[in-house]
């Protein structure tokens, strides 16, 4: 198939992701996204994820093949205008797996989100977060005293889990990475590796004292009182890659840069 049969065209609105769409339009036709088969997104993995947001929040998931235009560029494949339909029929897949965040606020109100990269707990004050932690029907840390806490995908375990000294998750592990931020109590606790199948749960404890906030990528939910993290199959994505540059073998990379 060529371009403008299957694939859409979306840009981040930068001037160099608008500058950069402009440039392919003038050389393919590209299909609405209402009637395209997959898409091709221009600009960081902030607006790759926005993307994807909006894909599952439509329930319209097509296959994504991004090319960098912003900063790290981690989900995305080098922006190079010529050989586009090559690279396309060459390219990649990896099937990525988001989370599911259930927060429940300490009013009542029940927000679910989903998570592609992390689920994180976040303190909203000066005061350490108090929580309890549940992995599936068992209580395994009853007080866990932190800045908070992260359960993050092998495509996040990169991203926010890495910066806070978690581990890095290859793909197609079946595992997700919970990794506390600043923990003071339990001292040695540095997290845990889950099979990705496994209800992670926390309780806030005194949250009217120590208020906890829940994020789901980038969606926040203020004053929780309960949050629930689970793995939404439902919602599998795909992303496409160049051979050369795929996901498995960056993600792989990571663990040896120094």
């Amino acid at each position: 198939m060529t371009i403008d049969s299957k694939y859409a065209l979306v840009a981040s609105p930068t001037e160099e992701a608008q500058t950069a769409e402009a440039a392919l339009r003038e050389r393919h036709s590209f299909a609405d996204m209402a009637d395209a088969e997959a898409a091709i997104v221009l600009g960081g993995d902030g607006f790759m994820l926005q993307t994807l947001h909006q894909m599952l929040s439509e329930r319209r998931i097509l296959p994504v093949f991004g090319m960098n235009l912003g900063t790290v560029g981690f989900l995305m494949n080098e922006w190079r205008p010529d050989g586009l339909e090559e690279r396309l029929s060459k390219a990649k897949s990896f099937t990525v797996m988001p989370l599911r965040m259930d927060a429940v606020t300490v009013e009542g109100e029940t927000v679910s989100s989903p998570a592609i990269n992390e689920v994180s707990l976040l303190r909203e004050t000066r005061q350490t977060a108090k929580l309890e932690v549940m992995a599936g029907d068992n209580v395994v840390i009853e007080e866990l005293v932190c800045d908070g806490v992260i359960v993050a995908t092998p495509a996040g375990s990169t991203a926010y889990n890495l910066s806070a000294r978690g581990p890095i998750l290859p793909m197609g592990s079946n595992m997700v990475a919970l990794t506390p931020i600043s923990p003071f109590r339990p001292r040695r606790w540095r997290g845990a590796i889950l099979p990705d199948n496994t209800r992670i749960a926390f309780r806030v404890l005194e949250p009217l004292k120590r208020p906890v906030s829940a994020v789901a990528d980038q969606r926040e939910v203020r004053d929780v009182a309960t949050v629930e993290v689970r793995l939404d199959a439902s919602l599998a994505l795909t992303l496409m890659f160049d051979p050369e540059h795929a996901l498995d073998e960056r993600i792989a990379r990571e663990q040896f840069i120094v």
